[in-house]
Order: structure tokens, then C-alpha cells, then sequence
């Protein structure tokens, strides 16, 4: 899938779409000026041998809001290829990109291998966030055996300024109860504000966030909030304030329902 955004006024509006496959894209109306993107796996899942690629440009000036419909799902995979998403962002001069996806639920046998690009042009604006749930908690399923990879990168005029990535392949249940680890968690988040307003909500969000979450600013404009919690619901509940605080439009609807 390939999505921009462009400015008409004071408003963000679509500046092409290209789709193809199970991978589609809805845009709500929204009273904001920003243009916001609904993507939607009509395959309802991700298991070995998907591929899904986006990329999305942020045009000069404009706000573009992403989001996906309903959590993303990485189910069983047989012994072999990967489930492969492919997630470009290009955020122009002056521009702002939030990319909101709901939570991907890792389950039993899954294996998914993702990353993601951001690139973001000298005075641009970036709030990302990336939520992870491991199994079904309500349903008692245990990740005794998958394969993730995972690989966040951000560069803002071309010189790189966050890496994140993770491998792993076994028994994550078991490794995620060390206490060093994670301490029994059930699900994770990571938040990264790119802005120039970073450094100011350093020590407000700080004050929001529960005793298995940090925040750190990496740079005046760079600022990480790392969450762990037991279950999805925990982990909303710890999210939402400071995604609220962090981005100045409501959240998408698809969100709250």
C-alpha cells in the first residue's frame, strides 16, 4: 500500500492511494484538519509466508494520523517462511505523522517478522507508538513457542537517532516470567515522541506512567516511554493518558470502541 497526505488550505488531505490484496485502507470523517488513515487486514490475521508492506508520506505542512481497525493478530505459522510487515514512513518539512496502531497479539506458534522506517525531514514531528500483547491472558494461552523479530528505526534528516530491535524464538512465556525480564507481563509498549516539544514532557509524563513503565529523553527532540503490564487492558490504561497528553488531536474513534 502507498498513501500521502498534502495540504489543501488549512486542511490534510489524500495525495494518492494505491492498495492491492487483503490490505486496504478507510478514511473516517473527523472534525480535525488532519487526515486520518484507517488500515485494515481484511485477512484478518498474519501467519507465515504474508507479506504486507506500506508506505506513507507525511507532505510538507500536512498531519497524518494511522491507525488500524482492530488489534493485528499473528497467528500459527508452519516450520519455515516468516509473516513479513514492511512499514515505510517518510514525514516532510513541517509536517507531523502519528502512527497509532492498536495492539498486534503474538499467538501460540506465531512468527512475524517486522520493522519499521521512519524519516523525518529537519523540523519534522513523529509520535509512534507500538503495543504488543502475548496470547490470549483470558483464555490461559501460554507462547511456548514462536519466532518474532522486530526492528524500529527512526532518522531525522537522514542521520539515525533511535534503534530498537528484538529477536527471539523458543519459549517467550517462560522468559518473560524472569524478573529481570519482565516479571510476568503480559503485554508491552513503546512510545517514541520525535518533536521539538519533546524535552517538555519529559517530567508530566513521567508523573502519569505506573511503576513497570519508564520515560527517557535520548535527545532534546527525543523522548521514550517504555510500558510493561499484566494484561492488554493494563496496558490501554497506562497508554491512552499519555498518547492523549503527547498528540493534540483526539485519538481515533477506532480506539475507544
Amino acid at each position: 500500500m502507498q498513501l500521502g497526505s498534502k495540504r489543501l488550505g488549512q486542511r490534510s488531505v489524500l495525495d494518492g492511494l494505491r492498495q492491492s490484496g487483503s490490505f486496504k485502507c478507510l478514511f473516517p470523517r473527523t472534525t480535525s484538519d488532519a487526515l486520518e488513515a484507517v488500515l485494515l487486514n481484511t485477512a484478518g490475521g498474519i501467519t507465515g509466508g504474508d507479506a504486507f508492506d506500506l508506505t506513507a508520506q507525511a507532505g510538507a505542512g500536512t498531519t497524518l494520523t494511522l491507525t488500524t481497525q482492530a488489534c493485528e493478530r499473528a497467528y500459527q505459522a508452519r516450520p519455515g517462511p516468516y509473516g513479513q510487515v514492511r512499514n515505510q514512513l517518510a514525514i516532510g518539512p513541517g509536517a507531523r505523522l502519528n502512527w497509532l496502531p492498536q495492539e498486534t497479539i503474538l499467538f501460540e506458534g506465531s512468527a512475524l517478522d517486522r520493522q519499521l522506517r521512519a524519516d523525518l525531514a529537519e523540523d519534522a514531528s513523529l509520535l509512534l507508538v507500538e503495543p504488543m500483547v502475548f496470547g490470549r491472558a483470558a483464555m490461559g494461552e501460554r507462547l511456548n513457542r514462536i519466532r518474532l523479530r522486530d526492528r524500529i528505526e527512526i532518522r531525522r534528516a537522514g542521520r539515525p537517532v533511535f534503534l530498537d530491535a528484538m529477536r527471539f524464538a523458543g519459549d517467550l512465556s517462560a522468559y518473560l516470567a524472569r524478573p529481570h525480564v519482565a516479571n510476568g507481563a503480559g503485554a508491552m509498549a513503546l512510545i517514541v515522541f520525535a518533536a521539538a516539544s519533546a524535552e517538555a514532557q519529559l517530567d508530566p509524563v513521567r508523573r502519569m506512567l505506573p511503576d513497570s513503565a519508564g520515560a527517557s529523553l535520548l535527545d532534546p527532540d527525543l523522548l521514550v516511554i517504555r510500558i510493561l503490564a499484566a494484561d492488554s487492558f493494563e496496558l490501554r490504561r497506562a497508554m491512552l493518558p499519555v498518547l492523549r497528553r503527547l498528540n493534540p488531536d483526539p485519538l481515533p474513534r477506532c480506539w475507544m470502541i
